[in-house]
């Protein structure tokens, strides 16, 4: 576990996990220094810098940060990623964004999708 990261943020998405992680196609795994929940291979959540990181479509994550939700999450150089929210707070609700998530990259995973965010 990073020191960087608040142990309530990481702690409720371990909480939640567990929901996920009964699909036989989700597991664990890192991505920018931080554990997260996999589909198929890949990160679809994760929490960084003490909040819940998740993959969305662009137009999702742009309609969160309008509604004041969330920001596009930069991993750390300064470029934004276009299809990851970083929430600012508790809600919306976390298992349902993280289920919206799970269900993209599901999705992008089969149609062969590069990833690129």
């Amino acid at each position: 576990m990073s020191i960087a990261m608040a142990p309530d943020a990481e702690g409720r998405l371990a909480a939640i996990a567990g929901a996920f992680l009964a699909d036989p196609e989700v597991s664990r795994g890192k991505l920018f220094s931080a554990w997260g929940l996999k589909v198929r291979g890949k990160i679809f959540a994760m929490v960084t810098r003490g909040r819940l990181v998740v993959k969305l479509p662009r137009a999702r994550v742009d309609s969160l940060v309008a509604q004041g939700l969330g920001d596009r999450f930069d991993p750390g150089h300064g470029r934004l990623m276009k299809e990851w929210l970083s929430l600012r707070g508790h809600e919306p609700d976390w298992r349902a964004l993280m289920a919206e998530a799970k269900d993209f990259v599901a999705g992008a995973a089969n149609a062969g999708s590069s990833g690129e965010g």
